[in-house]
């Protein structure tokens, strides 16, 4: 909370100091990166202030708590610069437009979808597909928006929504596109070899992370291209800001990455998307313009899209240089930097079991029907998906006719029954192969990193197998009935007892403890 030393600013309210509505029609939105002179009192307000720690959230249970974390820190920053409302409007904006996920981080809003719901269609409802935020929601009316574009082009220019969504000026597309979180399936790894805690960068995800629509806009390519005469020779990357306010080490930002050019060159995978399965973008989602990257890890599609530049080299953002990295196992907190990881741009072959769950009880016929994703990034598309029942040594392959049709940019959903005669817990896994024969590492050790990025081992699910076509377990399921249970919780003793005493007896005396000589 403020204090009477910490609520002003050279005797200036702090509400008072950054102006919610920067420009007209541009709410929640703040410049940063053309004001050094705002950057340096943001500098100067945020070491006045002790803020409190990441929670620790990978050797202590995670919150079963919705939201599951809070983002009490990223929170304090705003607060701490009189912001305290883009932080209130963003809340109001989740509970309007998502309000069935996962709240994995309060905020910035980092949202999961639940499993049954990521299963129904190949295409993710737009209300539940997942969010990854680094920032407040700004409210930027379409009308007011304009998109600038500058750095290594012919021509600088500013064009509106207007302009950009006319036929007649740009050519428009729409492209089917998998956006997945470098942190799926992050909780894999915290599980087993615990990394970097930071609660907003390192968020415990776990399958949800991943969501499929059709983005309508226009090619980044045709932009630069019929707007601002095309790029100059040195230009070998494109940057692309967005309006959320973003914090880094005691200095502030706007959202800011960049892609290589080469990759706009290939028409497509750059888009910049007004439209979302048929709809205007969610607000959450970018509203009225975001960009969309197919294949690659979705940090590099930039929501709230204002402003494009050509550079000779990546951008300087801390989201793009100090951020999203990938580094070898023998780098950790010991010895990690910037520059001993590489950046994570197209994301590699994975897949994940939604159903059943890790732990469950499944009773069967002899049969157990696995369902999940499976997805490859970088314009490879998924070719193959196999199941395993006993952890990795026999693998079956998932009939073509069970998957969703291919796409260059897009997941593929499957479904398979297995046989399984075993009982007791088994261990189930998938792997998927690509377009250019890629596979998954079998363990996620293999996979294991210090930020605990793109796990992308053979996902792996528990499993206690009851198979009701044994006589045995026939006979226990029907006593269980009788008396009115079931097999589940599993670790509830019986109520009664496991056999009578001349059952006992009879199969003491044919089947003895102890040789008789």
């Amino acid at each position: 909370m403020a204090t009477a030393a910490t609520d002003s600013y050279e005797g200036k309210p702090l509400t008072q100091l950054f102006p919610y509505e920067d420009r007209p029609g541009w709410k929640g939105y703040i410049e940063w990166e053309d004001r050094l002179d705002r950057k340096e009192v943001v500098r100067e307000l945020l070491k006045r202030r002790e803020f409190p720690h990441p929670p620790e959230f990978q050797f202590a249970p995670l919150p079963t708590t919705n939201p599951v974390l809070g983002g009490e820190r990223f929170k304090a920053y705003h607060e701490a610069i009189g912001l305290n409302q883009i932080v209130d409007v963003s809340w109001e904006t989740v509970l309007k437009e998502k309000p069935n996920m996962t709240h994995l981080l309060q905020f910035p809003y980092n949202g999961e979808t639940k499993f049954e719901d990521l299963m129904k269609e190949k295409l993710t409802d737009n209300s539940l597909h997942f969010v990854r935020n680094h920032g407040g929601v700004p409210y930027i009316d379409e009308d007011a928006l304009e998109i600038s574009i500058g750095g290594l082009v012919k021509q600088p220019v500013k064009i509106t929504m207007k302009d950009l969504k006319d036929s007649t000026k740009f050519p428009q597309a729409e492209v089917t596109i998998t956006l997945q979180c470098s942190g799926t399936r992050r909780r894999e790894q915290i599980e087993q070899y615990p990394g970097d805690g930071d609660e907003l960068i390192n968020a415990p995800w776990g399958e949800g992370a991943i969501g499929t629509a059709v983005y309508k806009g226009v090619p980044l390519k045709q932009v630069l291209k019929i707007a601002a005469g095309g790029v100059l020779p040195e230009c070998q990357h494109i940057e692309l800001i967005g309006a959320d306010t973003y914090f880094k080490k005691g200095e502030v930002y706007n959202y800011a990455v960049s892609v290589p050019y080469r990759t706009v060159l290939m028409n497509e995978r750059v888009l910049l998307a007004w439209e979302m399965n048929g709809k205007p973008l969610p607000k959450i989602h970018g509203f009225p313009l975001r960009a969309v990257v197919a294949g690659y890890i979705g940090a590099r599609s930039t929501k709230w899209l204002y402003k494009i530049n050509a550079l000779a080299e990546p951008s300087m953002g801390p989201v793009q240089r100090q951020e999203y990295l990938y580094y070898t196992p023998q780098l950790g907190k010991q010895n990690v930097t910037y520059s001993n990881g590489f950046s994570i741009q197209d994301m590699p072959v994975s897949s994940a079991i939604l159903s059943p769950t890790d732990k469950s009880v499944i009773i069967h016929d002899g049969h157990i029907e696995l369902q999940g994703w499976a997805y490859s990034g970088g314009g490879n598309w998924v070719e193959r998906v196999e199941v395993s029942p006993d952890g990795g040594h026999v693998w079956y392959q998932v009939d073509p006719d069970d998957m969703t049709e291919k796409h260059y940019y897009a997941w593929r959903l499957w479904k398979t029954k297995l046989p399984v005669d075993a009982e007791g817990w088994l261990e189930f896994c998938v792997r998927t192969w690509d377009s250019s024969c890629n596979t998954e590492p079998t363990f996620v050790r293999s996979a294991w990193n210090w930020d605990l990025h793109v796990t992308s081992s053979a996902h792996r699910i528990k499993v206690y197998s009851v198979n009701k076509m044994k006589p045995a377990t026939a006979r226990r399921l029907k006593e269980l009935a009788e008396h009115g249970q079931g097999m589940e919780p599993l670790s509830r003793p019986l109520a009664f007892p496991l056999e009578n005493a001349d059952e006992y007896r009879a199969n003491y005396e044919k089947h003895p403890r102890e040789p008789k000589n």
